[in-house]
Parts: structure tokens; C-alpha cells; sequence
């Protein structure tokens, strides 16, 4: 009788025990820098319908994927400017974001656009570290957490720390960034036991990325953006890592994971930047239709003949000739452009104003200052000639003037432009239209 009794008492004791830690299965797929190339490139990669095409492809049959995008969908390309983003948001909700983070760009048109992009967003935008004076987040929140195949996964957003120094003050406002990498693990620390992984969503530069990757081991995963050249392959540590891949739309990352929800840690990853080819992908059907909308509310505008390019420019080469259009159509002594504000090549053969639009998509206004040689910048300078007490003329954009202290731009500070001569994408237009033959 009382071994009759003790048996159901086993059998319940086994039924209520505390289930073994299970290692389940989770696909991060991630894009970063899309820069509103809502069509393929010169090169054929990338284009919103086939990057579309490829995420619905990767996600068919995968209930454990998830669709994270780390910033700059923005600014790029003539769709963009004129309509200030908004369109690219539009387009942007049929790719199937789960959590996008905000990048520098988003801010370009001003701080009360990014609302107006977060208002059309069907999409969590998060970002940990943007404040204004009272320490008040910008985005709704700093982080999200998704249930996903049984897994608890936590997406922290991060905005690089130069912020201040990649944009013009007016369009901030009172936003600023605080620390990203402290700021971040703090939320890390209050999402601990809310999540079986974290992951870090963070607009910021490679050296940031190995930061975190040195100091935060709090985050599994570092899903990156920023830099636009992508990595060849994942950078990891300890089962920890870094992706990106590259802008434009030229790949899309997939990151397969392993993951033990008792250790709450990476037990085994692959990480593969998958091509975007628009001659091997069949486009996606409401999203070209979309971009083809968008596409042709500019195109009377952009698609006019301009020039004939006599070979193909890199985009230090186009960084010449903006100096040398700015020089020119200013009368300046000397022009200077940084090299980060040059945003496209230019293809051999005939030239439109739609490349001038994507080498120079900023509303960016040149400048003029007048300064004694021994003011000049030395990289202004560049080994010149020059009498130190003479006065010469300077031409730079807003934004260097702006920002002239920063290494990218003139590396000084205290000199004065006080001379607007208009905006630079209309002088540089002027000037390849003058010249008709770029050589």
C-alpha cells in the first residue's frame, strides 16, 4: 500500500521539475546604410525590390527569423532629398523590419523630420543614448524585446558618439548623444533577466564596434552600421560578435545562431553577407512598383544630360572636382571638400543631373572666407606655395565650416566664412554643364 502511494508522488515530482535548458535556434537578418538607393546601383547590386525579394526568400519557412536594420535609410539619392526621407520610409515598411536604430543621416533634414520618420515607421525605432537637456529619450524607447522561437531576444539601440561633429548644429536642436557605451550596458543590465540574448543595434564606427566587443560582454551580438564597406567576415570573441555588411543594398547579412537559453549565451553561429544582384533576383513585385512611383516623381528634374565623362572617377578623384568647380565658380584661391560628404563615384560615358544629385545629395551651401596664408589650413594648402601674408580666398561647405575642427574636415578652428554664394549641388551643376567633357 504505501509503495502504491509513493509511486504517484515520484511521477508528480518529475512532472513539476524545472525543464533542462533547450539551445533553440535563432537567424538575425541585418542591413545597415541603405541610403535611400531605392534602385540598383551602376554596378547592378542592390535596388529596395530586390533586396525585398532576397529577405522574403531567406524568410520563407524561418519562424525564428528576425529583420533588423542599423541606420542611415535616408539621404542618398534624389527621392530622398527632394521629399526630405519620407518616401524611403514609405517604401522601407515592405522590406518587414522587426527594429530598425536611428544613424547620423536620419538627422539631415532636421530633428523634426526623424519624428515624421517614426510616425510612418510600422516598426520599432530605437536608440539608447539621444537625449535633450533633461536626459529625455528621443526615440519612444531604447530597446525592444522580441519573442522568437521560444527565445526571449532583447534589441538595444546605439548612435556613435560623433554625432554632434556629423551634422550641422540647427538640425539637432537640443539633441546630443551621451556615452553610447556605458548608456548601453546600463539598459543591458535592466533587460538581464527579461532576456535569454542581447543584442546591440548601434550605428557607430569600427573602432565603437570593437569596443563593445572588448568591454560589453553583456551583448551576444553586435549588429552594426556606420562604415559602408561591410566585413568580409564576422569579427567575434568568446562566441560574441560584430556584423555589417555593405551599404547600399549590396548584401544582406544572415546570422544563424545557437542559443542556450540556460547560459543565455551564443553556443554556435554562421555569419554570411548574401549578394544583392539585380541580374540573378527576380524583384519583388510591390516594392518595385512603389520605387517606380517614387522614381518617377523626380525624374523630369534628374534625368537630364549634363556631360560626358571621359573615364570613370573614384570618389577621392570627385572630391578634385568639386575643388575645382567650387574654385572656379567662385573665383576662390583655394577649395577644399571632405572627403565623407562625397558620396558616389561617376561612371564613364554620358553624365545626367542625377549624378551630380547622388555625389552631392546634402542641401550643403558653399561658403567663403578670406584669411591670411599663414591661416590657411595645411591640408587646404597641400604643399603649396604660398606667401604668409597674403590674402587668399577659401571656399568650403556649411557643413566643414560647421565642423571644421574635426579631423575629416579642416583640423582648425576660429576661421570665419562669412560669404554664402549658394547652394553646392547647383554650383557643381553649373560646372559640369560648362565644361561638357570631364577629363
Amino acid at each position: 500500500m504505501t509503495s502504491w502511494i509513493r509511486r504517484p508522488l515520484v511521477i508528480l515530482l518529475l512532472c513539476c521539475a524545472p525543464a533542462a535548458a533547450e539551445i533553440r535556434s535563432l537567424t538575425i537578418l541585418h542591413t545597415n546604410d541603405l541610403h535611400a538607393r531605392l534602385s540598383p546601383l551602376e554596378n547592378g547590386h542592390g535596388g529596395f525590390a530586390y533586396l525585398a525579394a532576397a529577405i522574403r526568400r531567406e524568410r520563407a519557412g524561418c519562424p525564428e527569423c528576425i529583420l533588423l536594420n542599423a541606420g542611415d535609410l535616408v539621404q542618398g539619392t534624389p527621392v530622398s532629398t527632394i521629399f526630405h526621407g519620407l518616401p524611403v520610409y514609405e517604401v522601407a515598411n515592405l522590406l518587414g523590419f522587426d527594429v530598425s536604430t536611428l544613424g547620423n543621416h536620419e538627422f539631415d533634414y532636421g530633428w523634426p523630420q526623424v519624428r515624421k520618420f517614426m510616425q510612418t515607421a510600422k516598426y520599432p525605432i530605437v536608440t539608447s543614448n539621444v537625449v535633450d537637456g533633461q536626459g529625455r529619450l528621443f526615440t519612444e524607447k531604447p530597446y525592444v524585446i522580441l519573442k522568437v522561437n521560444g527565445l526571449r531576444v532583447a534589441v538595444i539601440g546605439a548612435m556613435t558618439d560623433t554625432l554632434n561633429s556629423l551634422t550641422t548644429p540647427n538640425l539637432l536642436g537640443e539633441w546630443h548623444t551621451i556615452p553610447f557605451l556605458e548608456t548601453a550596458r546600463k539598459y543591458a543590465a535592466e533587460v538581464k533577466d527579461k532576456s535569454d540574448i542581447i543584442v546591440l543595434l548601434a550605428h557607430i564606427a569600427p573602432v565603437e564596434e570593437n569596443r563593445f566587443l572588448r568591454e560589453a560582454p553583456e551583448f551576444s551580438v553586435i549588429v552594426s552600421g556606420h562604415a559602408h564597406g561591410g566585413l568580409a567576415q564576422a569579427v567575434a570573441q568568446d562566441n560574441r560578435m560584430v556584423v555589417r555588411v555593405k551599404g547600399y543594398g549590396e548584401e544582406l547579412g544572415r546570422l544563424d545562431l545557437k542559443v542556450d537559453s540556460e547560459k543565455k549565451a551564443v553556443a554556435w553561429w554562421k555569419w554570411q553577407a548574401l549578394p544583392i544582384d539585380s541580374a540573378k533576383i527576380q524583384p519583388a513585385a510591390d516594392v518595385a512598383a512603389l520605387v517606380k512611383h517614387w522614381e518617377d516623381e523626380v525624374t523630369a528634374r534628374v534625368d537630364q544630360p549634363l556631360a560626358v565623362s571621359s573615364r570613370a572617377f573614384t570618389k577621392a578623384e570627385v572630391k578634385k572636382l568639386i575643388e575645382r568647380a567650387l574654385r572656379d565658380e567662385t573665383g576662390s584661391d583655394f577649395a577644399w571638400m571632405n572627403q565623407g560628404g562625397v558620396r558616389d563615384t561617376l561612371p564613364q560615358g554620358r553624365l545626367l543631373v542625377r549624378h551630380i544629385w547622388d555625389i552631392m545629395p546634402f542641401d550643403n551651401r558653399v561658403v567663403v572666407g578670406t584669411f591670411k596664408g599663414r591661416d590657411l589650413p595645411a591640408k587646404v594648402v597641400a604643399g603649396r606655395t604660398i606667401d604668409p601674408d597674403k590674402d587668399y580666398t577659401l571656399a568650403v561647405s556649411d557643413f566643414t565650416a560647421a565642423n571644421q575642427g574635426t579631423p575629416e574636415n579642416l583640423g582648425t578652428t576660429g576661421l570665419q566664412f562669412p560669404h554664402d554664394v549658394g547652394l553646392m549641388r547647383d554650383i557643381i551643376v553649373d560646372w559640369f554643364r560648362k565644361q561638357k567633357t570631364i577629363e
